[in-house]
């Protein structure tokens, strides 16, 4: 379940804007605690479904033994260089590991969309190219934010 967002209901994207901003932006910003306790943030390339943000990560990153220790995230997508054209979406909660580490393409239903909308989105390809070093983590989230400031007029 997502929680609703309290303050800045006026600049919020709806459902239907927020689906939209993330079928098209390609890059997002993951926030992960290293064991340390140190955070760490890292940009990479992502799919949403409509209700699961899916990241496809380098399994020999500092990003993925960081969520393997502690799944706890938070991810930002944003766009915008002018106050009134900023618009992004932060969204947290616990990451899944779907599928084999590293992805080899062993058949996975669960997969078949995420794949398809990843090829498509950044290779323009109908079928993931796999290359032995990357896997997949899903966020269903458990909070979401969302801000467009072009709904606040002129300023």
């Amino acid at each position: 379940m997502t929680v609703g967002q309290r303050r800045g209901r006026k600049i919020m994207m709806t459902p239907g804007e927020l689906d939209e901003f993330l079928a098209t932006e390609r890059t997002c910003r993951v926030a992960t605690v290293s064991a340390g306790g140190a955070p760490h943030v890292s940009a990479l390339w992502f799919v949403w479904d409509g209700a699961s943000l899916w990241l496809y990560s380098v399994v020999r990153s500092r990003r993925w033994a960081d969520l393997r220790r502690d799944p706890r995230v938070a991810i930002v997508v944003d766009t915008g260089e002018e106050y009134d054209r900023l618009r992004g979406v932060e969204l947290s909660g616990a990451v899944e590991f779907v599928g084999e580490a590293p992805r080899t393409g062993q058949l996975r239903a669960e997969l078949d969309l995420p794949e398809t909308l990843f090829a498509r989105k950044y290779f323009g390809l109908e079928e993931m190219p796999h290359d032995g070093r990357h896997a997949w983590l899903r966020l269903t989230p458990e909070k979401t934010v969302s801000w467009d400031f072009s709904k606040l007029g002129s300023v």
